[in-house]
Order: structure tokens, then sequence, then C-alpha cells
């Protein structure tokens, strides 16, 4: 058996919510390929808004810039995960059209 490796370009794109100089919130889209399909997906990491700011419409307005950035670069489908506590969280990203898909399983390599 032979197993081999080969390179993937993919892009990482930070966004962030500023409010009077100050971070309030943060998003990351990776665009990402596989060979399933011509075009990229889309995989959401690390949504955040501070607490004082959520239910206040933040939150959508971020995902929203998310998304369509995400559409702008051709993805397919975009991905998002969330840890299983996050019941408010999974609210938002089923009102603004996302799906509970699966689950996801994670192995952590360090303490981080």
């Amino acid at each position: 058996m032979k197993i081999k490796k080969k390179v993937i370009e993919g892009k990482g794109l930070r966004f962030s919510v500023v409010i009077d100089g100050k971070e309030m919130g943060r998003a990351f889209l990776y665009i990402l390929y596989n060979d399933l399909h011509e075009e990229p997906f889309g995989f959401l990491e690390d949504v955040y808004i501070e607490e004082n700011l959520r239910g206040q419409g933040v939150g959508t307005q971020l995902l929203d810039k998310v998304m369509n950035e995400a559409k702008k670069k051709g993805c397919y489908k975009i991905i998002a995960t969330s840890r299983h506590s996050r019941e408010r969280v999974h609210k938002l990203y089923e009102r603004i059209g996302f799906k509970n898909y699966g689950i996801e399983f994670r192995l952590h390599f360090h303490n981080s």
C-alpha cells in the first residue's frame, strides 16, 4: 500500500465587528477545496459576539457578510461547527438557513 499526499491551497479570511474602535465580534471563513467538487466550500469558525451585543442582530449582520463572501468566492456550501451547549447559537444558525446536518468529532494534539 502507498499513501500519496497532494497539496491543496486554501484561504482564510477574518471578519471583525468594530464599534467605537474596539473589536466587539469576529468570525473566520476558510475557503477550502477537495477533489469531489470543482467549487470550493466555506468553513465558518470561531464566531464570537460580545455578550452585551447578543440578541441585537450584530451576529446576524456578521454572518450575512461571511455568507456573502463565501458566495462571492464561488463556494457551493458553507459548514459551521458549534458545541452542543451553544443552543442560542444553533437557533441563530437555523434561523438564517443552516441545517443541523451531523456531528463534529475532534482530536486535540495539545492543550489550547
